[in-house]
């Protein structure tokens, strides 16, 4: 069955769009619409000779070229109940492409003569050219309608009012949640984020060995600031969400272990978690890692490394401010053995 988005008191068929993105330049090679659909218009984006991408009415531009990459790079889960927005408002259709959009609808009948009467009186009357879909002011402004997060979460089809008009350069009316400013745009990037696997490097290498420190730590080249922009190039409005890892928390999974430090939180020193092993280093406390109080036996340990990542965003007119914090983890098999003495 077709997923379906509300319009007024109908539901419409809602189908998926897809999006072909041609890049030019290696630094617009990810650049593409992301999470977003609206089941009506297809969306494109043009990589030009100059670099600049252009974009058809409506939707929202991702840049994702700063962003996490590799197999294991996953989704932030924020560290609170927010959640970004499950549909927007954004500039969809110029005048001409609305009335072309509507009108085969109502010549369908399939919405029942009272809506379309409705609808009609709403958007055209060629007498009033207030009344023509606006086209008195082409150019100078768009219609905007409502587009949908394409993994459907919760609230999807909480966006249901109609077309509303906004003239280029104004704000979208008052009282119109998730109409797109760059706290919106911020609030979108951020779900587009992706961040690094969290497998941390563990030693001496092989086995840890009971009531030895195993020291642990995480790439430093791959654990720096991730970011993406969004735009709505159309009305020249756009944010950039920047992740920064601030720790890594290990739970060594099981309660017969110590962690280092004991809290079994790790900051960030110096823009590195944890510190590589060193050789002549075994029997010191790490600054970050674990020690293990009895052997895994014939099995393993869990191990779960979770780093923490706050969120920052700046946006178009020097909008800016924090989103919630978002973690990211992963567990790792861990053999423990007990030290073999040798006698002589």
């Amino acid at each position: 069955m077709p997923a379906l988005i509300r319009r007024g008191h109908l539901l419409f068929p809602l189908g998926l769009t897809a999006l072909v993105l041609a890049a030019a330049t290696p630094s617009y090679a990810e650049k593409g619409f992301g999470g977003g659909t609206d089941g009506e218009t297809e969306q494109s984006a043009e990589v030009g000779g100059d670099g600049t991408v252009s974009v058809t009415v409506g939707g929202v531009v991702f840049d994702r070229s700063k962003n996490g990459r590799g197999g294991s790079a996953g989704v932030l889960r924020s560290s609170t109940s927010w959640t970004p927005p499950a549909c927007w408002y954004a500039p969809k259709y110029t005048p001409e492409q609305l009335q072309k959009y509507l009108e085969p609808i109502w010549e369908a009948g399939s919405t029942g003569h009272e809506w379309d009467a409705k609808q009609r009186k709403k958007y055209l009357n060629p007498d009033e050219p207030e009344k023509d879909f606006n086209k008195d002011k082409t150019g100078e402004g768009h219609w905007w309608g409502s587009y949908v997060n394409d993994s459907y979460p919760p609230g999807w089809d909480s966006c249901d009012e109609d077309y509303f008009w906004v003239d280029q350069g104004d704000p979208p009316p008052a009282g119109i949640e998730n109409a797109v400013t760059p706290e919106v745009l911020a609030e979108l990037a951020y779900a587009e984020i992706r961040v690094p696997g969290t497998e941390v490097t563990l030693a001496p290498a092989g086995e840890a060995k009971v009531n030895l420190p195993t020291w642990a730590w995480l790439d430093g080249a791959e654990f720096k600031p991730v970011s993406v922009t969004a735009s709505v190039p159309v009305i020249g409005i756009e944010a950039t969400a920047t992740a920064v890892p601030v720790s890594l928390e290990i739970d060594p999974g099981t309660p017969d272990a110590e962690t280092f430090p004991a809290s079994g939180v790790c900051q960030i020193n110096d823009g590195r978690i944890g510190e590589p092993y060193a050789g002549g280093k075994a029997e010191q406390d790490p600054p970050c890692g674990v020690k293990y109080l009895r052997s895994s036996g014939d099995g393993t340990f869990p191990l779960q490394a979770t780093v923490t990542w706050e969120i920052e965003w700046t946006g178009t007119g020097g909008a800016g401010g924090d989103l919630p914090a978002g973690t990211f983890g992963a567990t790792q098999d861990v053999v423990v053995q007990e030290i073999q003495a040798i006698n002589r």
